[in-house]
């Protein structure tokens, strides 16, 4: 029988198998570099989620950065006595309210200095002054805006002033009003503000609405109120919104961050 022949491969078959050997060898490479490339992004977001938790969830690190932001604000003298503050709420019903007013802001306060503390007026559960940077780390991302009486140099006297917590001492302790009745019983936070200063100044920071003004149509709003009233909704009451008095003309902005 015939032996087996046994072919030399040529120099252009060596070449095209060293070429094939190369490649796959490249191929290997790459195919790592991209799974160490897709790992690295991977713990760098892991990292940057845990760092934002840390900054904005995080309890202890957000009152530590809105107490770095109040002293940053003391040392500017960016505070003065009567201003106004705006936050958006982390509350159950910020949502609701932002929705039915077309607006971020669902929270406000008085601003009053106490010697060298700084505290806001709020109607929360119950009425009360809460330090400032307590109020910050409250609010979504440590996010606020401070505004002020355009003339408030004038306005704001010291007997001005005196009056304002005068009034606001009537209101001090009283329950949070879930209802937004227009009644001195419970108040909410905007009501707050513009009692204490109508009463104190004679000033109307904010157009007074009726609840039909708002935008009702949302299922968010719509589920809200009808925990709040059920069947029975006061569509005729009185009502002050935080973004009514944010947008009131009487006003400027001095702060935001």
């Amino acid at each position: 029988s015939k032996q087996t022949e046994h072919k030399i491969p040529c120099h252009s078959q060596i070449l095209e198998r060293c070429l094939q050997a190369y490649w796959t060898i490249l191929n290997r490479q790459t195919t790592l570099k991209k799974s160490l490339l897709i790992f690295g992004l991977l713990a760098l977001v892991i990292l940057c989620g845990l760092y934002a938790k840390r900054k904005f969830y995080d309890p202890k690190h957000r009152l530590d950065n809105a107490k770095n932001e109040t002293k940053k604000l003391v040392s500017e003298g960016e505070i003065r006595n009567g201003d106004l503050i705006f936050q958006t709420s982390l509350s159950g019903q910020s949502k609701a309210i932002q929705v039915a007013t077309h607006s971020k802001y669902s929270h406000c306060g008085l601003i009053y200095k106490d010697g060298n503390d700084i505290f806001v007026f709020e109607a929360v559960q119950p009425v009360k002054r809460t330090p400032l940077d307590k109020w910050i780390a409250r609010g979504e991302n440590g996010k606020y805006v401070i505004k002020r009486l355009k003339n408030a140099e004038q306005v704001l006297t010291p007997t001005t002033l005196q009056k304002m917590k005068q009034v606001g001492e009537e209101f001090k302790g009283r329950n949070y009003d879930l209802t937004f009745e227009w009644s001195d019983d419970k108040i909410y936070c905007s009501e707050l503000i513009w009692k204490v200063y109508q009463r104190a100044t004679g000033l109307e920071i904010g157009k007074l609405q009726k609840l039909s003004d708002f935008d009702l149509s949302n299922e968010v709003v719509k589920k809200k109120m009808t925990e709040r009233y059920g069947d029975k909704i006061p569509m005729n009451e009185i009502v002050i919104s935080p973004s009514s008095i944010f947008d009131s003309e009487l006003l400027t902005t001095v702060k935001a961050n």
